[in-house]
Parts: structure tokens; sequence; C-alpha cells
């Protein structure tokens, strides 16, 4: 079974950090665009971050940019989005997604296509919060 398996959400308070996880299974993770995308209560889906398949480029939503870091190892087939200087409005399930690469690492992240991802993580909530 393909999966996508997000971890390292739960609760921290404004200023804190988070470092999450998206491990992927029955596929090579190498070929892949790789996104963070997040859903706060009442909105809709947002693209967070995302990194490329091939040298790595990356793309982050304006309201991100200097607090978080999206990395991949593709040894372990792994992504993780590092979170620091975290805010309230940061509060939302975060989902791992990937797509084979058809276009840019920009495009994936502003699409609001749902369809458009190959596969989807379940999502790990993060609540920012005093």
């Amino acid at each position: 079974q393909v999966q996508l398996v997000e971890s390292g959400g739960g609760l921290v308070q404004p200023g804190g950090s988070l470092r999450l996880s998206c491990v992927a299974s029955e596929f090579t993770l190498d070929y892949y665009h790789i996104g963070w995308f997040r859903q706060a209560p009442g909105k809709e889906r947002e693209g967070v971050s995302c990194i490329g398949s091939g040298a790595g480029s990356t793309y982050y939503a304006d309201s991100v940019k200097g607090r978080f870091t999206i990395s991949r190892d593709n040894a372990k087939s792994t992504v993780y989005l590092q979170m620091n200087s975290l805010k309230p409005e940061d509060t939302a399930v975060y989902y791992c997604a990937v797509v084979r690469p058809s276009g840019t690492v920009q495009a994936m992240c502003v699409t609001t296509a749902l369809g458009f991802m190959d596969y989807w993580g379940k999502g790990t909530l993060v609540t920012v919060s005093s």
C-alpha cells in the first residue's frame, strides 16, 4: 500500500519550534516533488512549502518565509518541515503530498486543485497556543 505518514505535530507555545516529518513507503521518493500543505479551521487548504525532485528547488509561502525550512532525505524516504518562531496563525492540520514533476515546484505549492497531487498523507495537527 502506497503511504505517506506525517508525524511531529503537537501543541507548542508561540515562538516555539516543531519539526514535522513525512515518510514515504512503497514508492521511490526521489522522483517526486514534495510539499507541505495546511488547513486551518474554516479555511481552505493552502501550500506552505514545497521542494523539487531534482536539484532541490524550494518554494515558501510568504507567511512562512524566514521561519520554516523544508528539506528531504531521499535515503530515508523522508521530507521534513522545520518550523521556528511559530505563531497562533500557524495552527492547522499539516499534510504531506507528492506529485510526479510535470511542472514547477511553485506550481505544486500554489495550486488549488487537490487532485493535482498523486498522493496525500492523512495529516498531523499543529496547535500554537499559550
